[in-house]
């Protein structure tokens, strides 16, 4: 896969990856927007510094759905993002987004796909 480069303003979402114990950032995309929806490995630059992360794609389904958006968590990172232009590089899908029947288990998933990105 080539990188896929996303570019945009964080904003506001419903505050759900916090409570997963996953904050993320959240740039609004297109519904044409060219990658498919699913879960990446990730790099984020911001403020001339760059963060390994893993993105979202894709609508949330297992949280009762929302438009189109790029979700995505940075390891070591600290602070808010909120209002800032960041750039998000897509390196890698690992997996397709997906429903999961409880918040455990979409939460137990999550940490799996941390673990893999960081090769732990």
């Amino acid at each position: 896969m080539e990188p896929i480069v996303v570019k945009g303003v964080v904003v506001e979402g419903r505050r759900l990856g916090r409570e997963l114990g996953f904050p993320t950032a959240n740039i609004r995309v297109e519904e044409c927007f060219e990658a498919e929806d699913g879960v990446y490995r990730s790099e984020v630059r911001v403020a001339g510094e760059s963060y390994l992360a893993m993105s979202n794609l894709g609508h949330n389904p297992s949280v009762g759905g929302c438009a189109r958006r790029l979700e995505t968590h940075l390891f070591n990172y600290e602070g808010s993002l909120y209002g800032e232009q960041i750039e998000v590089v897509l390196l890698e899908k690992i997996r397709d987004e997906i429903h999961f029947d409880s918040i455990t288990a979409l939460r137990d998933q999550i940490a799996r796909d941390k673990a893999r990105i960081l090769g732990v």
